[in-house]
């Protein structure tokens, strides 16, 4: 697994199981139509992400658009929440951020449903194209900055601390290593790097820990979270998961689609502002944990959620691992 494996990536710009517009009850499409002005005459439905909630750009008779997002109370309880708690982060973002700014939100026939302003733009495709990865990270350094010193009131929705998510969650090798997790598949060639995996993940809690203490993060930083728009700047999207942790975590998460395009993420990563007094071998640290937690949740589909999401777990694991197997020389 030193190179990139066989399998192609999902098609991150069309993962998405989405209701359509008429499927939505009549009182949710008056509502909706209500508070945008005026009657809805185009939808375009978001190909991307994972959830099976509705989320569209919305145009109006007067040409006006909108980005928004739904879900059932009563079927989708959990997403639901998701977007509450996303609408309370952008409400509180601070301002000027490369960030959909969030309109309003609103219950109504038993579905709630969130509204942003709608970005021009589109998911980046695999390859990545450098141009794209270059402004996707300059952007994020443009977010990260602000976040190292957020705003007390974003701070007020106590954000769950990276550190504390590790050691509840992401030690997945560890729990292979102890009998709790199936072992996943892996190469001949990594068969006994077991016990180094649990060594390396072991270590991202303390990492996470000794960060700055209210720092936070994106906690979801992923291609298909971003949106370029015609300009050529990235946008950051879907802003559920933020917690406290150290912004270099994000920045692997997102290059390992750089890694699956045949890019020196390796340098990139280094020599990214984030990463800028991060353990030697933070990227190692992540890297296992990501793998870990990708491989052994790859079998695993919530209901709420696309079926594209068991390739993209396993991809995306199986991809981590072979950057760091070929960091590490495990060839």
């Amino acid at each position: 697994m030193g190179g990139v494996p066989a399998d192609p990536p999902p098609p991150y710009h069309a993962t998405a199981v989405r209701p359509g517009w008429d499927e939505l009850p009549a009182g949710l499409r008056s509502a909706l139509a209500a508070r945008l002005g005026g009657p809805v005459i185009a939808v375009r439905v978001a190909g991307a992400g994972f959830t099976r909630g509705f989320a569209a750009v919305l145009t109006t008779a007067d040409g006006a658009t909108a980005f928004v997002k739904a879900a059932a109370s009563a079927d989708q309880p959990r997403l639901v929440d998701w977007y509450a708690r996303e609408a309370a982060v952008l409400a509180r973002l601070p301002a000027g951020l490369p960030v959909p700014r969030l309109r309003w939100a609103l219950d109504a026939a038993g579905w709630y449903a969130i509204c942003l302003d709608a970005v021009d733009g589109r998911t980046p495709r695999l390859p990545w194209a450098p141009a794209e990865l270059a402004a996707t990270l300059a952007g994020y350094t443009e977010v990260a900055a602000a976040l190292a010193d957020p705003p007390a009131d974003l701070l007020a929705l106590d954000p769950p601390r990276l550190a504390d998510l590790a050691r509840e969650d992401i030690l997945w090798w560890g729990e292979v290593a102890a009998g709790r997790e199936p072992p996943p598949a892996l190469p001949a060639a990594l068969a006994d790097r077991l016990p180094e995996l649990v060594a390396l993940e072991s270590r991202l809690p303390g990492y996470a820990a000794a960060g700055p203490p209210d720092g936070l993060i994106h906690g979801d930083l992923r291609l298909d979270n971003v949106l370029i728009d015609r300009g050529g700047r990235a946008w950051f999207c879907d802003w559920a998961w933020l917690c406290r942790g150290p912004a270099w975590f994000d920045l692997a998460g997102l290059l390992i689609t750089g890694h699956a395009s045949g890019l020196d993420v390796d340098r990139l990563f280094a020599d990214h502002p984030t990463t800028a007094g991060a353990p030697a071998d933070a990227l190692d640290v992540t890297l296992a944990a990501l793998a870990g937690y990708f491989l052994t949740t790859a079998a695993a589909t919530a209901p709420t959620a696309s079926p594209q999401i068991r390739r993209h777990n396993r991809w995306s694991g199986e991809q981590a691992l072979a950057w760091l197997a070929a960091r590490r020389g495990w060839t």
